[in-house]
């Protein structure tokens, strides 16, 4: 399952959640967004331990700006609330479980 993240939840979904968050920044015009985001839902169905979520940067400038997310698609991983890992760019899916261990 791939939570949606605003502003007003991603204290509780992403710096609050237990374990390791997956958190894809992306944008609905951006081509290589729409080729990783079926990768990111198959990671969030196939690997269990791991929350998934997705910010759309357009409607949630200010968590892009937050994460000095520069260019998407971006994946950050979360991990008691601090970034433990990120990666720019489509990356394959392996690359993607790779990046979450």
């Amino acid at each position: 399952m791939v939570t949606t993240i605003t502003t007003s939840n991603f204290d509780t979904e992403v710096l609050q959640a237990e374990g390791k968050v997956l958190v894809d920044f992306w944008a609905s015009w951006c081509g290589p967004c729409k080729m990783l985001s079926p990768i990111v839902d198959e990671v969030a169905n196939e690997v269990s331990g791991l929350k998934v979520c997705k910010i759309n940067v357009d409607e949630e400038p200010a968590l892009a700006r937050k994460y000095k997310v520069m260019s998407i698609p971006t994946l950050i991983v979360f991990e008691n609330g601090q970034p433990v890992n990120q990666n720019v760019g489509f990356i394959s899916k392996e690359q993607v479980i790779a990046l979450t261990k």
